[in-house]
């Protein structure tokens, strides 16, 4: 069995990306085109969802400013981000994060299903609710996958 510790090592990974030269205002100029993104854990969605309400500009400008370890941007840098790169970046968030960034995916995630997905986790494997508000959306869905299957052979 994994423990707690093992299924939590996933909110401290870190991702260098390459961003694509095009999206990149005159290209790279010689420096760096590469940034470091983290996954979103649980407690950012609800956090993201909470300060955004219905605005889904809003919601892709956190999710950014929450995952973008290198280099850190204030809210009115992420908003004056292109389009393009903006787009790009939300992209592989998503990718890392396990999710969808569909306003009604992220509702439907945020919501009662991860009551109880914590209620289940926390029964099947003994977690607090703050060890798996730390968890990704990808480490919470694999891990109610995995309890549902050895629900099934039982």
């Amino acid at each position: 069995m994994l423990t707690a510790d093992q299924m939590l090592a996933g909110v401290w990974l870190r991702e260098e990306v390459e961003v694509p030269a095009a999206l990149l205002a005159g290209g790279p100029g010689g420096g760096e085109s590469r940034v470091v993104l983290r996954p979103l854990a649980v407690r950012d969605l609800q956090r993201i969802q909470r300060a955004s309400k219905d605005d889904e500009t809003l919601t892709a400008s956190l999710m950014i400013q929450h995952a973008l370890i290198d280099p850190e941007l204030h809210m009115e840098q992420v908003t004056q981000l292109p389009a393009g790169l903006a787009s790009f970046l939300l992209g592989r968030i998503n990718a890392i994060s396990g999710i969808s960034t569909s306003r009604d995916v992220l509702e439907e995630m945020v919501q009662a299903p991860l009551a109880r997905a914590c209620f289940v986790l926390a029964k099947e494997f003994g977690w607090t609710p703050e060890d798996v508000s730390g968890m990704t959306i990808g480490q919470i869905l694999l891990y109610l996958e995995m309890s549902r299957r050895e629900g099934d052979r039982s």
